[in-house]
């Protein structure tokens, strides 16, 4: 997979960010449609879009951190240690070993 994405994970932020814009994007859409067609549908469409706009959060999310490097769960620990620092907060206690 990395021949075709160029670079491995580092190189796949633009196919993430892509997919946050095209969910965001359909969302929007079927938002302005509005109801149309039978009214004991729309729970199902409100949670679709509902759907469309928490996978389009969580896909920016992933699109953002791959795009600034992070590629580990320890990188990501330093960047959390590194906000709580910023914000004037105690480092976390580490309760177990």
């Amino acid at each position: 997979m990395d021949e075709r994405s160029g670079g491995g994970e580092e190189g796949m932020w633009p196919w993430w960010a892509a997919a946050s814009a095209s969910q965001a994007g359909a969302g929007v859409a079927w938002f302005r449609r509005g109801m149309g067609g039978a009214a004991v549908a729309m729970p199902f469409k409100a949670f679709a879009i509902a759907s469309l706009f928490v996978g389009a959060g969580a896909t920016a999310v992933a699109a953002g951190v791959l795009a600034a490097g992070v590629g580990s769960v320890e990188e990501m620990k330093g960047v959390g240690a590194s906000i709580r620092r910023w914000m004037g907060a105690p480092p976390r206690r580490v309760e177990g070993d």
